[in-house]
């Protein structure tokens, strides 16, 4: 555990697990990403009820690697909005989620609905909220944030 002006804390934020960005039309963002910087895409995700069409690609190998997903919605017109911001969000590895959930919810932070699920590259993640509100006033301020169950490799890379 470590300290924090909220007390002891029951986890620790390890690294950065990926960053997402987001447009209309993720061939786009390949152009950039992929043609130009030389990423590689290694996974697709699609999902309706997340209304994303994402190609997952990756900077370094192992357990240290990071993603950059390259998003675009299935329909603009409904929510999530995955192209708005375009930098839509940073996932953060955790130790453990479960714990982390707890702790920062009975310290006032602000969860997005759908709790811990399973995300697009197989590992339980959860989303913070970018703003707060009465019931939940912490928040990122504005950046909607990511965390994500580190694996046992990953912990032990970069714990």
């Amino acid at each position: 555990m470590t300290e924090s002006s909220f007390g002891p804390r029951p986890f620790r934020v390890l690294g950065i697990q990926q960053i997402a960005v987001g447009h209309l039309d993720k061939g786009e963002l390949r152009r950039f990403w992929v043609d130009l910087l030389g990423l590689q895409v290694v996974h697709t995700f699609r999902s309706e009820r997340e209304n994303v069409d994402e190609d997952i690609c990756q900077i370094g190998t192992g357990a240290t690697a990071v993603e950059v997903d390259l998003m675009q919605p299935i329909d603009p017109e409904k929510s999530p909005k995955v192209h708005a911001p375009t930098l839509n969000h940073v996932g953060l590895w955790v130790d453990d989620l479960p714990a982390a959930v707890a702790w920062l919810e009975s310290n006032g932070l602000r969860f997005t609905p759908g709790g811990i699920r399973p995300g697009a590259a197989g590992h339980d993640v959860v989303f913070v909220h970018p703003k707060g509100n009465d019931a939940f006033p912490e928040s990122a301020r504005g950046v909607l944030v990511e965390l994500v169950q580190a694996p046992a490799e990953v912990i032990a890379a970069l714990g």
